[in-house]
């Protein structure tokens, strides 16, 4: 496989063919472009050079420029640090098993509405009796706001719909915390790519065994990013007006608009949300969850504004 450079490493000859490619895997100082006529090259690049799968790029003999994204999709962890999971995405797909983390999918949905991506819920492990019970939770709740995909990627059951959904020609990524079955949701829809798939260990979390990230095509269309696993999902530049636009729950109140444009439906005279929870059709604990997440956001924003006065 031909190596080319990354323009951090490498300045162009000016003679050669300008060439569009995709990148369709990170090796973290190299990355796999996919070119026309299934033409593969490897790229050496700085490890934290900023390319992602998915970014659209232009090679030019030893010369790769990334393209502008249309979309992104990154993350906060639990230090503090923010990732970038993959660039120019269509959906997200947020991928739930019974042990996933409190509050994972409101946090993943606020997120992708605000990355202008669709997102959808997959409940993976529906051949485990305790599923059930998040079936009806996560059904609940979201029902109304999201696609919803109950499923078992270990006895391939329940794929029907989540294929058709996918093979439009959607780009996207499922996100999960560890153990959630990830990888052999993509064996399920992309089996030639063989996925390792860890031991479930301490307290059904398991061990992810994805490395490196990767893009693969459907055989009936679309496309699936596969990226190492991760326990937590924080925000990243969400702001309180982004989390009172986006959060899962309140689209039935929407007709109903709030006084003020930046309102944040906490204790704001004429609330819509405010309101809808008086009257029942918002419940106290969808509320109370909204409120925790925008004591996070407004904390963070406070802490953002100290540093500013002190620099």
């Amino acid at each position: 496989m031909k190596r080319v450079l990354d323009t951090t490493i490498a300045g162009t000859t000016g003679y050669d063919p300008i060439r569009n490619g995709l990148i369709v895997a990170h090796h973290g100082i190299s990355v796999e472009v996919l070119f026309a006529g299934d033409v593969r090259e490897m790229v050496r690049v700085k490890r934290n050079s900023g390319h992602v799968v998915g970014d659209n790029v232009t090679v030019t003999g030893e010369v790769l420029i990334r393209l502008p994204r249309a979309t992104e999709l990154r993350r906060r962890d639990a230090r503090g640090g923010i990732h970038l999971v993959a660039a120019n995405l269509d959906v997200l797909g947020i991928v739930v098993a019974p042990l996933s983390p409190t509050g994972f999918i409101d946090r993943a949905i606020v997120t992708a509405r605000t990355a202008h991506l669709a997102p959808f819920v997959v409940i993976n492990k529906c051949d485990l009796a305790e599923t059930a019970e998040l079936i009806a939770y996560v059904s609940g709740i979201y029902a109304g706001s999201v696609p919803l995909f109950p499923l078992s990627a270990t006895t391939r059951s329940g794929f029907a719909p989540l294929l058709e959904f996918l093979c439009t020609g959607r780009r996207g990524v499922f996100i999960g915390s560890t153990g959630v079955g990830k990888s052999s949701l993509l064996n399920a829809l992309c089996p030639h790519i063989d996925l390792q798939v860890g031991n479930v260990g301490y307290r059904g979390m398991g061990c992810h065994t994805t490395t490196v990230s990767t893009l693969h095509t459907l055989t009936g269309g679309g496309e699936l990013v596969d990226t190492p696993g991760f326990r937590d999902f924080g925000l990243v530049d969400i702001s309180a007006q982004d989390l009172a636009a986006h959060f899962p729950g309140f689209e039935n109140s929407a007709a109903a608009t709030c006084r003020f444009r930046n309102c944040r439906h906490r204790s704001e005279p004429g609330c819509a949300i405010v309101t809808s929870v008086q009257q029942g059709c918002i419940t106290p604990e969808r509320y109370a969850t909204y409120l925790e997440i925008l004591d996070e956001i407004e904390a963070d924003e406070e802490k953002n504004r100290d540093r500013g006065r002190r620099s």
